[in-house]
């Protein structure tokens, strides 16, 4: 008894693609809806979704339900279908029904090969292979072959079924384009001549059962041969050392002498071998007719069109090619022109006084290793006469290149050996040299081209020895420190200034980037003592020169005549700088000359006149830019040496870098297109990092960088480094300032009692505001710029106007390029409203700032943001300003680590608690405090009174700022008056 319910006819039809067009019938219905046969046929099938994916498509009346051709041969040989139907298959389906789990089970095993037809159609297709095959399905197979469309339809089907199982993932496809390379070869005529079968063990899908493989062997030519010689080779899978020459005559037959056992396998391939040779080898190759087609004589020519381009295409299309040992080391070892420093160069220059310098030529001759031999410049010119491609030079064979002879060629006509090398192309040539490169082991031969060529330098002892030294700091030369120098170097700092001596000694200009709190300054005050000292006895000594920002001029002047006060200080700078006659005179007696970016772009014709022993630039990112006057006004001065101090010598740009290097070794780096076009491209845009390695190493013998945070520096710093930054009024501030004391010493002789003693209250409030910034005193409305975006802050009219400003402003960017935290005190409301708004602007960062007036909800809330360590980059505070009033005492502020006292209080134990928001329990770094001090003020005077303790008491100076109103006038006259000699 049946317990269907229903009974349902199906029709498969394969297209040409493999995919299989279905359409089902019953009793009752000639044609089934393609939606009524989907919900039924495929209910059971979850690789479409239950069928839900599966597409309808109508020919004239009949609905047809399309199955893609991956998935029609697993379902037809799974057959996942309702129990409750009666499935009956068309008789021109049950063929292909058949067949269908015999096929499934041929991918599960991975027993299937590809299409030889298809192959030699360009295409990649899989067929089953024929021998797994049981004899019904082989039967089966052979009534399908009487149907082309059908046949054609179930290979398709195969085919997509092996790709989706077997190399669906892109991993699995990368390991086939790796196992079987030749499957994929563009050039598919090799297979011309082969069977499927010969085509199979060709690209290693199947192994050859012979117990040899044929080798095409080149032979050079030897005492006896004048030829070279292209010969066909078996050798012994078991020994192969034992190589049987073979004889192939026109027809293909084979002759000649082997163990009798490969006698049938020679014979059942020696045609496919010609045919495939025929296919693969240029016709010159092959001889007319016969005895043997192959064991051919060639040409210098062919012999090596065969080396470097038959034998290529013979591995490619499955061919095993045997060639002489030494052309493998030929290829491996890429060729080397190299220039060897006379033995004598450099010495008589490294050990007396005079500079060497970067264009400082050095006599050399060329050496040319090609392989293992190396040639002179006139071994090499003999052989290229010889205008032979392959020649034979004591004993060993050398492969001459053309393009590679031509290279060699441009090169050394690029150099002229007779004029020298520069101590410059030797250094590139050195640093960016081969010791570290390694060979092409093992890898295919470089394609010709420019990259071949390798051009190196031979140093000789002396010139190995003084770039060794340049490359490794442990190989320094240690220098005393002068005598004459007033303070102790810690031992990083001595390091510097010998390495700044040391770079001089040879004329080659120098970088010093250490952290903004190291000592750049005193390292290059006992290096200018050194050059004092070194250059005494010589006739013509020439004055230094030392360009900064005006608002760092005098704390020139103060460390200077603090540590070095023999040195003689020449300041160039303001209304009053001398004509160029007097500066001639004037300059002639100084040790140094001082003087800004600004004034230095204005008398560049004057300074341009002299050849400096030294000159130096401070704050060198000023010259960033590398396109502005003022760069090329600083580049143009004549110097014996050339330095450069920056505590960020890249703020944004790679140009910026060039911009400094091109100041203290002109033409180092090249000009600035080559240097975009070598480094910052492939840097900045493509993130290339041999060109990062590259550049690093042309940098790094002519910088030195050091950081607070490297392990030696940082056991060598105190605790908490107090430093004071002396800096000088602007013209606006020193006029504004000079009125002030004079009405104040006007009513001096009028005043007395109180109303005295307030005037001279209210007056030191006036110049202390001065010395921060003459808005405070004017009053006037904050200026605004227009801009893209609106309405804004002019801040660099507001910088312009203080020196002071322009100073912290510049700290502070150098600070937070190192991700550092800082605190800024000052005593007046209107300065912290000013510096908030001008960070806030300049740093694009938000700046807090807490006075008086803060409530203790915003207070609270301002001290959990700027200790935050969580907060994203945008919205952490990096910068607090505080009223040292409001701040000074009661907070933890450890995350700073910098501590900017902007005005002085005058009273050390508030200012050392105001420092203590940092340095306090919990501070893991070492704190800097910078305390500013304007020159030639009353903020001068009455530091020196504080350091020297004269006249004063500690109690009275602690006190308040009382005791200044109890001066006489004379002393008050003193002590606001604006001294000339440092305004």
């Amino acid at each position: 008894m049946s317990h269907h319910t229903e009974t349902i006819t199906v029709q498969i039809t394969l297209s040409a693609y493999g995919d299989a067009l279905i359409y089902g019938s019953t009793l009752i219905q000639s044609y089934l809806s393609g939606q009524y046969l989907k919900q039924r046929l495929f209910a059971w099938h979850e690789e479409s979704f239950y069928g839900t994916e599966l597409e309808v498509q109508q020919i004239q009346d009949v609905e047809l339900v399309l199955l893609p051709a991956e998935q029609v041969i697993p379902f037809f040989a799974e057959m996942k279908l309702l129990n409750h139907i009666e499935w009956v298959w068309g008789e021109e389906s049950t063929p292909f029904v058949q067949l269908a789990p015999m096929l499934y089970e041929c991918i599960k095993k991975r027993a299937f090969i590809p299409s030889f037809n298809a192959y030699q159609d360009g295409k990649l297709q899989w067929t089953w292979d024929p021998e797994t095959i049981d004899p019904e399905g082989r039967a089966i197979l052979s009534q399908l072959g009487d149907d082309p469309l059908l046949s054609e339809g179930l290979g398709a089907a195969f085919s997509a079924s092996v790709f989706q199982r077997c190399y669906g993932t892109e991993a699995e496809a990368a390991d086939l384009r790796r196992e079987y390379p030749l499957l994929f070869a563009k050039d598919r005529s090799a297979a011309a001549g082969m069977d499927a079968q010969s085509w199979l063990i060709a690209i290693g899908w199947k192994a050859d059962t012979a117990p040899f493989r044929p080798l095409l062997q080149l032979l050079e030519p030897d005492e006896e041969e004048t030829a070279w010689r292209l010969r066909l080779v078996l050798q012994d899978k078991q020994d192969p050392a034992l190589l049987c020459p073979v004889r192939l005559a026109e027809d293909g037959e084979a002759s000649g002498s082997w163990p009798e056992h490969w006698t049938p396998h020679i014979h059942d391939r020696s045609k496919a071998w010609l045919e495939r040779l025929r296919a693969a080898l240029p016709a010159k190759m092959l001889a007319d007719g016969g005895q043997d087609m192959i064991s051919t004589e060639l040409s210098d020519d062919a012999a090596w069109q065969f080396l470097t381009v038959d034998s290529h295409r013979l591995l490619q299309t499955g061919w095993q090619v045997l060639l002489p040992a030494w052309w493998e080391a030929a290829t491996r070892k890429r060729p080397k022109l190299r220039a060897k420093v006379h033995s004598g160069e450099g010495s008589e220059r490294s050990t007396g006084s005079s500079l060497f310098g970067l264009d400082s030529l050095v006599n050399f001759d060329w050496r040319i290793a090609i392989g293992d031999t190396s040639l002179t410049e006139a071994e090499f010119t003999d052989l290229v006469a010889r205008n032979e491609r392959l020649v034979r030079f004591r004993g060993q064979w050398i492969a001459l290149d053309p393009a590679l002879v031509a290279q060699i060629r441009q090169a050394m006509a690029g150099m002229d050996s007779s004029q020298g090398l520069s101590f410059q192309d030797i250094l590139h040539l050195h640093l960016l040299g081969s010791e570290d490169a390694p060979e092409n082991s093992g890898q295919e031969p470089e394609e010709e081209g420019p990259e071949r060529i390798r051009l190196e330098v031979e140093l000789n002892e002396h010139l190995l020895g003084l770039i060794s030294q340049l490359k490794r700091q442990s190989e320094w030369p240690d220098l005393p420190v002068p005598d004459s120098l007033k303070a102790e170097l810690r031992s990083y700092q001595r390091e510097g200034y010998a390495w700044l001596a040391f770079l001089r000694r040879f004329g080659l200009g120098a970088c010093l980037a250490d952290d903004m709190g190291l000592g750049k300054t005193v390292q290059f005050i006992t290096y200018l003592l050194h050059v004092k000292e070194t250059a005494s006895g010589q006739e013509g000594r020439l004055p230094s020169l030392l360009i900064c920002p005006t608002s760092v001029l005098g704390n020139w002047q103060k460390e200077l005549s603090r540590f070095a006060p023999s040195i003689r200080v020449m300041l160039h700078y303001g209304s009053k700088r001398y004509s160029s006659e007097e500066f001639h005179e004037e300059a002639s007696q100084a040790d140094i000359v001082l003087t800004s970016y600004a004034t230095a772009t204005l008398d560049q014709e004057l300074l341009i006149g002299f050849k400096w022993e030294a000159l130096c630039l401070d704050e060198a990112q000023n010259i960033k830019n590398a396109q502005t006057k003022q760069s090329a006004a600083v580049r143009s001065f004549p110097a014996k040496h050339r330095i450069a101090l920056t505590g960020t010598p890249i703020e944004n740009r790679l140009s910026e870098l060039w911009s400094i290097y091109d100041f203290i070794n002109p033409g180092y780096l090249g000009n600035l297109r080559a240097f975009t076009n070598r480094f910052i491209q492939a840097i900045e845009k493509d993130h290339d990092e041999q060109k990062t390695a590259d550049l690093q190493k042309l940098v790094k013998p002519f910088m030195l960088r050091r950081k607070k945070k490297d392990p030696a520096i940082q056991l060598d710093l105190p605790d908490k480094n107090e430093m004071k930054t002396y800096i000088h009024l602007t013209t606006e501030q020193g006029a504004l300032y000079d009125q002030s004391v004079n009405q104040l010493m006007e009513r001096m002789q009028k005043l007395e009692g109180i109303e005295r003693k307030g005037a001279i209250l209210s007056a030191l409030t006036q110049l202390k505001q001065l010395c921060d910034h003459p808005q405070l005193l004017t009053k006037e409305a904050l200026p605004e710029i227009t801009g893209t975006s609106g309405r804004k802050l002019d801040t660099e009219t507001l910088i312009n106007r203080s020196s002071k400003l322009e100073r912290l402003l510049s700290m502070v960017k150098e600070l937070r390029e190192e991700d550092e935290r800082c605190l800024i005190f000052t005593q007046y409301i209107g300065m912290g409203e000013m510096l908030q708004q001008v960070l806030q602007q300049e740093l694009d960062e938000p700046v807090l700032y807490l006075n008086g007036s803060t409530s203790k909800t915003a207070r609270d809330r301002m001290i959990d943001q700027f200790q935050s360590r969580t907060l994203p980059a945008k919205e952490q505070p990096s910068v607090f300003i505080l009223s040292i009033k409001a701040g000074g005492v009661g907070l933890n502020l450890t995350a700073a680590n910098h501590v900017f006292h902007f005005d002085r209080w005058w009273n050390p134990a508030v200012e050392n608690q105001a420092t203590d928001r940092a340095y306090r329990m919990g501070q893991t770094k070492d704190v800097q405090v910078h305390k500013f001090i304007s020159m030639g003020t009353l903020e001068e005077r009455i530091d020196e009174m504080l350091e020297s303790k004269q006249q004063l008491s500690d109690n009275v100076i602690s006190s308040s700022e009382g005791w200044i109103t109890e001066l006489s006038t004379d002393e008050l006259k003193d002590l606001f008056t604006l001294r000339r000699d440092w305004a």
